[in-house]
């Protein structure tokens, strides 16, 4: 199932929040499953208040929407341990044809080496140069061989190691030249298993010969096997038993993470030559193997903006989703696409309106908290129905809410602009509510901070204009400006950086003033404030 993402702008307010709740929600109720609702930054204090008021956690944090390796459909192969034999790792690539590595793990799961066709045949190459074995454990050897030990029970071997010899019969002196501790390969020919016994052979193989009966009980220091395999294969078999991690490559590999972005990996695989790369999960451990022709169609990130349709004020990676519709009350902004999308946009005085009168033009009702929220969230989007954005539809659709959720909607506003919190630093009160407009050639910021007491905030003018310098200075915005929009005044105190003729030829002030001014019935930044400064720059 793919999951869609449904957020609003950055910095997100309550109607950002709720009304990404309120659509996923009603995606899922109409079957559309996988619709998750999302945020770009920190809850405010209204927000969390409200949430935890009305029984919700807060909805799914995120920082991009980049295409990641997670979104992409990479191979899951099996996983070898460090121990097992390279036959084994040999019969699962044979067994899956489009596999060119397979990864090694340790016994904690976490990447040991990669191990790949052209490895096993160059180590099989370099067993015909040097045919020697080198501690390889008895169970790989056995499992190689699918032979048995025929020694006594008191006989514990555990590994295996030595010049690998097929004793041919000859007409002189078998064995001759063969060193102590080789491996001898030998058929129907006791003289060779009783010299090589003299010489302390490390192991015995017996390939398809009737010996074994003799020798069954045998007590001595050499492994003696049985396998039904013949001579020749028995020693191709036998460089196989070693242990995978021997011809694994360990060293200066190149691997990925889920939270990779495919960007960083394209430059990676550009600059390395291998034909696999394993992946590893948030632990380190490795749960499958990526290819260039994965990074060729990657999947995207399905998302549904809501509350915004500017990308300077939506989620970084935008350009990389897949997106799949807009809910939006704002004016029409950047936002492009290279298909048709859903997009809803009405001049309403909160996006949760949309979004409920959606829920009815589904025949659909939302549960009593749900209702309650979304009733709180028309209600802090127009100010308690005092924003010049507010329509009739805005009231309606609240009232009816708000009986929905068994609730009175003043008691409910008065709660809503008293849950701020105006002792928190300047540049968090700043950046709570904050957004970014391309007006023109003009770059403009604009913070908002509604209350019931804009005195009081209005005693920490010069914090907040210290705060808005650096972000003049980091930013470099034309103008900084932020809003400290009173309910219960029906208006906003002014305080901005910039040119001040802008402020007196947008309003129409004729008063002096020095960076701050009461603009009276002015509280909306979307339809009041905006609006008129871009007519001023055109």
């Amino acid at each position: 199932m793919n999951t869609t993402y449904v957020c609003g702008h950055r910095n997100p307010d309550t109607d950002s929040i709720v009304s990404a709740m309120a659509y996923a929600n009603l995606c899922n109720m109409l079957g559309e499953n996988g619709y998750v609702a999302a945020r770009l930054g920190h809850l405010n204090d209204e927000s969390s208040f409200l949430l935890q008021r009305f029984g919700f956690q807060p909805p799914l944090m995120i920082s991009t929407v980049r295409t990641q390796v997670r979104d992409i459909d990479f191979d899951r192969p099996p996983l070898v341990g460090v121990n097992v034999p390279v036959s084994h790792a040999w019969e699962i690539m044979q067994g899956n044809p489009t596999l060119s590595a397979l990864p090694v793990t340790n016994e904690d799961g976490t990447l040991f080496g990669m191990v790949t066709a052209g490895g096993i045949a160059e180590s099989d190459m370099q067993a015909i140069h040097a045919p020697v074995m080198r501690e390889a454990p008895i169970y790989n050897v056995l499992s190689a061989l699918e032979g048995h030990i025929i020694n006594c029970d008191d006989d514990v071997f555990d590994t295996v190691s030595g010049e690998v010899v097929i004793a041919l019969p000859t007409a002189g002196e078998c064995l001759r030249g063969v060193k102590p501790g080789a491996v001898i390969l030998c058929g129907q020919q006791e003289d060779v298993v009783e010299k090589a016994l003299q010489l302390n052979a490390s192991c015995i193989v017996l390939c398809q010969s009737d010996l074994a009966e003799k020798y069954r009980g045998l007590s001595s220091k050499t492994c003696v096997i049985v396998t039904p395999y013949d001579a020749w294969r028995a020693a191709r078999m036998l460089h196989q038993a070693t242990p995978v991690s021997r011809i694994a490559k360990a060293e200066d590999l190149v691997c990925f993470h889920l939270d990779d972005f495919l960007d960083d990996v394209r430059d990676a695989v550009l600059q390395s030559r291998y034909r696999s790369y394993p992946v590893l999960d948030e632990e380190g451990k490795v749960i499958g193997t990526l290819s260039r022709y994965h990074l060729i169609r990657p999947k995207r990130k399905r998302l549904v903006l809501v509350d915004h349709n500017e990308v300077s004020q939506s989620v970084p990676g935008l350009d990389q989703a897949e997106l799949v519709g807009i809910i939006d009350h704002h004016r029409l902004a950047d936002v492009q696409t290279g298909y048709p999308v859903f997009m809803r946009n009405e001049p309403v005085g909160s996006t949760t309106t949309i979004v409920a009168t959606m829920y009815q033009e589904h025949g659909l009702m939302p549960g009593e908290n749900l209702a309650g929220l979304m009733a709180a969230a028309i209600v802090s989007d127009t100010v308690m129905f005092k924003s010049p954005t507010t329509t009739p539809r805005d009231r309606r659709i609240a009232e009816r809410l708000a009986r929905i959720a068994g609730i009175d909607l003043d008691a409910l506003g008065r709660d809503v602009f008293s849950a701020s919190s105006a002792n928190k630093p300047a540049n968090v009160l700043l950046t709570t509510d904050f957004k970014e407009f391309h007006l023109a050639e003009h770059k403009l910021g604009i913070s908002q901070i509604t209350t019931m007491d804009s005195a009081g905030m209005l005693k920490r003018q010069d914090e907040f204009l210290a705060e808005m310098e650096k972000m003049q200075q980091e930013k470099h915005y034309d103008m900084v400006i932020l809003m400290l929009t009173d309910v219960l005044r029906e208006g906003t105190e002014l305080i901005f950086l910039g040119d001040e003729d802008i402020i007196r030829q947008a309003f129409g002030i004729t008063e002096a003033f020095d960076r701050h001014v009461f603009l009276k019935g002015v509280v909306s930044r979307k339809k009041q404030m905006v609006p008129a400064l871009a007519a001023l720059w055109g």
